[in-house]
């Protein structure tokens, strides 16, 4: 940005006068403004000029008398104090290529945003990185305000040859257990759209869901923006792994508005509850949740991994219990010792807290439960027929095939987080 240029060059002309003066022009308000408005028209000037004098008299006074600054700047020097602003400029070109799933070459022209695209070296980057020489015709102090103009025309119907596709600046999700944001809508999908994913309760006799709208780039519900929250009450108190299933879509349309639609499969019984409007970031926090989302990519995913290791472990432990209980004497003794044995080891580990622990006492329970449903098949009067495994409705039920039929509106409470 504007500010980080010339931050560049304040501290290089307080530098170098703390050198010969020792005196830190920093610590001095006054003093650090006219250095300020120095270095913003000395960075202007060498848009256009190789060098330009910077003249600052009675800068400051000491006992010996006043203290002036009166040095050269060249556009050389100038680039090598910014070099690490100019190499940070090369990601945010190949992420939003990457993602608008774009490569160079789909690009017809490129058009700059923002005063400080005017020095040389940054739009020498711009032409390296895409290989086509940048649009300097139009004023990049506007063509943000001009976009918007357009945009505004298109909305009215004023303008007639033009398509502009709004897209959203951050993901949308849901919280689920653990803390975790599990993403329905990625960012920069272009609008309007619709995404659906298919959810359990996460516990047995569960009868509510607390709804939390998320949006960010973040694996945690902390680290991301809670845009509302709403409760679903009125689910049937069942068992979750076979009964409570939610079918949640999220609905974005241009001008950033969202609806969210729950869909309860509950007994054929189809529930849906729309939740208002949901408001949006500004451009600033959405950038600086970009850059976080970026910084803390490896962290997170570990994280996220953890959590996910514990959830799919808790959900090894209930369904091995369920299947042994509904199975009883059916399950032959040895089987069932092993088997009782590998479970026991996997709840240690899901006590113990271990992600790689947790991941290889579940690979070892499941090859003992596999081998209920080969004990079981060898005790048919006619193993060898066709027919289904004993034992094959051990994993959750899938969310897929017919639905049931729509059924009533819930009313659900909802509370805007801004």
């Amino acid at each position: 940005t504007r500010p980080d240029f010339d931050k560049k060059v304040v501290d290089w002309l307080a530098s170098n006068f703390k050198k010969d003066e020792g005196i830190d022009l920093l610590k001095d308000k006054q003093a650090l403004q006219r250095l300020t408005e120095a270095a913003e028209k000395a960075k202007m000037e060498l848009s256009t000029l190789s060098q330009t004098n910077i003249s600052l008299p009675f800068i400051t006074a000491t006992a010996d008398g006043p203290k002036h600054i009166e040095t050269t700047l060249s556009r050389a020097k100038f680039e090598e104090l910014c070099s690490d602003l100019i190499d940070r400029l090369k990601t945010p070109v190949t992420n939003a290529l990457r993602d608008a799933k774009l490569s160079v070459d789909n690009l017809d022209e490129v058009i700059l945003v923002g005063g400080s695209t005017r020095i040389p070296s940054v739009q020498e980057l711009v032409k390296k990185i895409t290989g086509k020489d940048p649009n300097v015709t139009v004023n990049p102090d506007e063509v943000v305000s001009l976009g918007a103009a357009v945009q505004g025309g298109v909305l009215a119907g004023d303008v007639k040859d033009v398509v502009l596709l709004d897209v959203t600046p951050l993901s949308l999700g849901l919280e689920t257990l653990g803390g975790v944001m599990t993403k329905i809508i990625p960012r920069n999908t272009t609008l309007p759209t619709s995404k659906s994913e298919v959810f359990s309760t996460a516990a047995d006799g569960q009868t509510s869901v607390e709804i939390n709208v998320l949006q960010g780039e973040r694996e945690f519900v902390r680290d991301n923006k809670s845009l509302g929250s709403f409760r679903l009450d009125g689910i049937p108190s069942l068992h979750h792994v076979v009964f409570h299933k939610l079918k949640s879509s999220l609905i974005l349309m241009p001008m950033v508005s969202l609806l969210l639609l729950l869909l309860i499969r509950v007994l054929g019984r189809n529930r849906i509850s729309p939740s208002p409007a949901l408001s949006t970031l500004p451009k600033d926090e959405v950038e600086r949740m970009v850059e976080e989302a970026d910084k803390f990519a490896q962290e997170d995913k570990e994280k996220r991994d953890a959590i996910d290791t514990k959830n799919q472990a808790d959900s090894v432990v209930y369904q091995t219990e369920k299947q042994l209980k509904e199975l009883g004497d059916k399950v032959p003794a040895p089987v069932k010792e092993k088997v009782d044995a590998k479970l026991n080891e996997l709840k240690e580990a899901i006590a113990g807290g271990s992600t790689q622990s947790m991941k290889d006492a579940m690979a070892a329970l499941n090859e003992e439960v596999m081998q209920i449903g080969q004990a079981m098949y060898n005790q048919q009067p006619n193993a060898g027929a066709a027919g289904p495994t004993p034992g094959a409705d051990a994993g959750p039920t899938s969310s897929g095939g017919k639905g049931p039929n729509d059924g009533d509106v819930i009313d659900a409470d909802f509370t805007d987080s801004n």
